[in-house]
């Protein structure tokens, strides 16, 4: 049987992968990052199901999840296209990040499907973000974490 999750992330996959290849956007300067998008949402998953992840992170991770899922957020996909899954990728990687430090990396390594080492994915994500979103509204995504 197939997950709600599982679906969503095999949809999220090509929905992406499709506007990257048939919509000419492969230009667009975060497409590298909109692409990260099905990769870090399973991540999220797969560590917010993982025993040895603490309860408190297990919360942030779901909070994350939910604002993926979300047809309501800061960047609307709804009105976007992939573009707007934008603020979704840098909000997993900040929230990611939050929860390195009680978290062993091999254990987030475990989880990763998407190419290159996740923990400097996440760095170059997060050192970007500011450009991404812009300053006003990265400070209010990191806000609600």
């Amino acid at each position: 049987m197939v997950s709600k999750e599982y679906d969503f992330y095999r949809n999220l996959r090509r929905k992406i992968k499709d506007w990257v290849l048939n919509k000419n956007d492969a230009n667009n300067k975060w497409a590298e990052y909109i692409l990260l998008a099905p990769d870090l949402f399973y991540l999220l998953y797969k560590l917010a199901l993982d025993k040895d992840v603490l309860v408190a992170d297990k919360v942030k991770l779901a909070a994350a999840i939910a604002y993926f899922i979300s047809p309501i957020d800061l960047v609307p996909e709804a009105l976007l296209g992939p573009v707007g899954y934008i603020d979704d990728v840098a909000l997993a990687a900040y929230v990611l990040n939050l929860i390195i430090n009680h978290t062993k990396p091999e254990l987030i390594r475990k989880h990763w499907s998407g190419e290159g080492d996740v923990l400097e994915v996440i760095q170059r994500i997060l050192k970007l973000a500011d450009q991404m979103l812009g300053s006003g509204l990265w400070n209010r995504l990191k806000a609600k974490f």
